[in-house]
């Protein structure tokens, strides 16, 4: 064979490989075009943004058959898929189209559901009940919003949507049973067979619930460590496991996470996307309230401790490379949230004569001080960086609520007043924002669990007025600690799924 020929030949195989490799990292691997349209359809999916653009023709997702472009995968029970839709093209036919959609087969006529975003702004459910039967519909109020989501729950489907930087409302449901296994995933229709629509799928996550009755502790999930962008909502997985991680702090030097796991602390090479485990002496049973002092040399953790008859959770600290834990409080439990900007003081949430309230005590060991005393659950507190105040979050109005004081203890003042539960309060490192956890009102205020629909949330430190970061599926070790960048841009959390993970 000549050198030309061993070089295309090559340059063939080489090229295959590659294509074989990006298709495989798309979390949709079936793509067809449904009922023939006259133009072809496309996915590609962008590693580095984790970005899907879709292109697709086709006269309609409608009546008793469609034509469209999907990428799909199998599935086999419930699950809830969320994404940031939009319509790149700008021209076309008003009801161009782009959603989430699950359907039972890949024929022309088959029983179906959507939640569709239309390009003027129209939202619907949509559904076909049989295979052949005519598409119904039940339209949301609202308009125009791109955060859409689509659950199976059962025998129902369920949709919902939200505007940017807004809570996902308006559930519609349908009764609509599946039979294993079905397809679902991403849909292009340009409701014209002469034109192409194309449209971006963003922050695209596929969650399997956990299912009735299972204890997130006695049966942990697969977990994704998460980027955020802070200023677009923009999210990208960094790291997957199927085992259960948890709380990643931020590195004052920017250059890693750590997070808890199994009992003991991992460090995560953001450069690498490598995790090594810290060594805490002793202390390998740590839960996920743990942190690094202002300066970035300690790390303090919580880390339970049988003894006296009882198991609790007692505060240590080490320093941040590793080491013999020195331990700070000699009561428990006691939950560790935040250090001083000095370095000095430590402040954590303690339960003492059984009543859970915020206590203070210095680095170094010594005695405790009670920093809260009113009736109720008082928790998370942490220390803003210019050391003015300790935010925490009290159930004494009822629900849970974002509260902050002075650090003696005084002045406490309400800052969030909604019916969410707001968990977890974090200051950015220039000191201008918060974001916390949100439960949904359903959950109790007292309890932050495993396995919710939750969000994130974006307020100014002395404004009243927050906005919807990221719409997850996770809660208990999702953002129970700090976790900014140093340049307070982004934010690291983990999301949870009892699925595949992308």
């Amino acid at each position: 064979m000549s050198t030309a020929k061993k070089t295309i030949s090559l340059l063939i195989v080489l090229l295959t490989i590659n294509l074989m490799a990006h298709a495989q990292k798309s979390f949709f691997p079936e793509t067809k075009n449904i009922g023939d349209p006259k133009n072809s359809g496309a996915l590609v999916y962008d590693e580095a943004s984790q970005v899907y653009e879709i292109s697709g023709s086709g006269t309609n997702i409608w009546a008793e058959k469609d034509e469209f472009f999907f990428a799909a995968r199998k599935v086999s029970g419930d699950f809830i898929l969320t994404a940031k839709v939009e319509i790149l093209t700008k021209t076309g036919d008003a009801h161009r189209k782009m959603g989430l959609m699950v359907r039972q087969s890949m024929e022309a006529n088959s029983p179906y559901a959507d939640i569709i975003h239309h390009s003027d702004g129209l939202l619907s459910l949509q559904y076909r009940s049989k295979q052949g039967g005519m598409t119904e519909e039940i339209k949301f109020k609202e308009v125009g919003a791109q955060y859409l989501q689509l659950e199976k729950k059962g025998s129902k489907i369920l949709a919902r949507i939200a505007q940017t930087e807004k809570e996902l409302t308006a559930a519609n449901e349908v009764e609509l049973p599946f039979e294993a296994p079905f397809f679902v995933g991403l849909a292009a229709c340009s409701h014209n067979p002469e034109n192409i629509v194309k449209g971006s799928f963003l922050n695209v996550r596929f969650d399997v619930p956990a299912a009735d009755g299972v204890d997130g502790y006695k049966t942990p999930s697969a977990s994704r460590l998460e980027i955020l962008d802070a200023e677009t909502g923009n999210r990208k997985v960094i790291y997957s496991t199927t085992g259960h991680i948890e709380a990643p702090n931020w590195s004052r030097d920017g250059k890693f996470l750590i997070y808890n796991s199994g009992g003991k602390l991992y460090k995560f090479d953001l450069k690498k996307g490598k995790s090594e485990v810290i060594e805490t002496g002793m202390a390998i049973n740590n839960n996920n309230d743990h942190g690094i002092s202002f300066d970035g040399k300690m790390l303090a953790i919580s880390n339970h401790v049988t003894e006296n008859g009882g198991n609790a959770s007692i505060i240590f600290t080490v320093p941040i490379q590793g080491g013999k834990p020195f331990r700070v409080t000699d009561k428990g439990p006691s939950y560790w949230h935040g250090w001083s900007p000095d370095g000095k003081l430590l402040v954590y949430c303690a339960e003492r004569n059984g009543d859970y309230d915020v206590y203070q005590i210095p680095a170094k060991g010594g005695v405790e001080k009670q920093l809260t005393t009113t009736k109720g659950l008082d928790d998370g507190p942490e220390y803003s960086p210019d050391g003015k105040y300790i935010y925490f979050n009290s159930t004494r109005t009822g629900t849970m609520q974002i509260w902050r004081m002075k650090p003696d203890g005084t002045n406490q003042e309400q800052i969030t007043f909604d019916d969410h539960n707001n968990w977890f309060a974090h200051p950015s490192p220039n000191g201008k924002s918060l974001i916390y956890i949100s439960y949904p009102t359903s959950v109790p205020a007292t309890s932050h669990p495993h396995n919710q629909r939750v969000m994130l949330r974006l307020q100014a430190v002395d404004g009243n007025e927050s906005k919807v970061l990221a719409h997850i599926y996770g809660g208990q070790g999702t953002f129970n600690v700090p976790a900014w960048s140093p340049d307070s841009k982004q934010v690291a959390f983990v999301s949870y799924t009892y699925g595949d993970l992308e």
